[in-house]
């Protein structure tokens, strides 16, 4: 059958809604960087932005990401890491690595967490990444608080993944090393579905725990994670 003249003709709305989520996403990258815009123009060169994850799981790691990126740098998708998708967020992390003047992940183990609490462990997590940085930070864009026990000037930004494009570029490197951790730990604890779940307290994880108790890697100061049947993990 022969396709009509029209059907070989561009489609003017295609590209109309081509060219508006173009645009739409250029608007959305300039939001997300203005306040690393604003101290690019003051100066400021090397800007660490700074996010954890994993702080409410029950069981794993806390990480915390570092990023310093070159001044003026965006990219489209980057976003607070969990609203994007796994394959996503594996893309970008590829790209931020590739383009930072300087990137680290850091961690706290789940007994660190036991150890002071979840909080300091977080901070710890958290130092441990900007130490790791080879290029020393001149000040510090955090997600939500100040990062006790460091010397360079910080700003707290309140819902930070999603205002500032360094503090979203360091929640994504840091979630798709979390998870790849995560999957690591499914495979020694395969009773528990890390690599599902990632350690957060869902249906699956708590009927695991009911069923089998925490294993080493399970945070014990959590709330729901020692069983009550008794008390002691079953893996001790």
């Amino acid at each position: 059958m022969r396709k009509s003249a029209s059907s070989n003709r561009p489609d003017p709305g295609r590209g109309a809604a081509a060219g508006t989520g173009f645009l739409a996403e250029l608007v959305r990258l300039t939001a997300l960087s203005a306040p690393d815009r604003a101290l690019w123009a003051r100066g400021f060169a090397a800007i660490a932005g700074v996010d954890e994850v994993g702080r409410g799981c029950l069981a794993g790691p806390v990480f915390a990401g570092a990023v310093i990126l070159p001044p003026g740098f965006t990219h489209p998708g980057i976003d607070d890491s969990k609203k994007l998708p796994a394959a996503v967020r594996e893309r970008l992390a590829e790209v931020i690595e590739r383009e930072a003047v300087a990137w680290a992940v850091a961690s706290a183990t789940a007994g660190e967490i036991d150890a002071c609490n979840i909080a300091d462990a977080t901070f710890l997590a958290m130092r441990r990444a900007l130490g790791a940085l080879s290029v020393p930070p001149e000040i510090i864009l955090v997600d939500a608080f100040a990062i006790p026990g460091i010397r360079a000037r910080q700003v707290a930004l309140v819902h930070g993944d999603a205002r500032s494009i360094s503090i979203a570029a360091a929640s994504i490197i840091a979630k798709v090393r979390r998870d790849r951790a995560m999957e690591d730990l499914g495979r020694s604890f395969p009773a528990y579905g890390f690599e599902r779940h990632r350690g957060y307290g869902v249906d699956e994880h708590r009927a695991a725990l009911a069923k089998f108790g925490p294993c080493p890697e399970h945070r014990l100061s959590f709330r729901g994670v020692i069983c009550e049947r008794g008390g002691e993990p079953s893996w001790r």
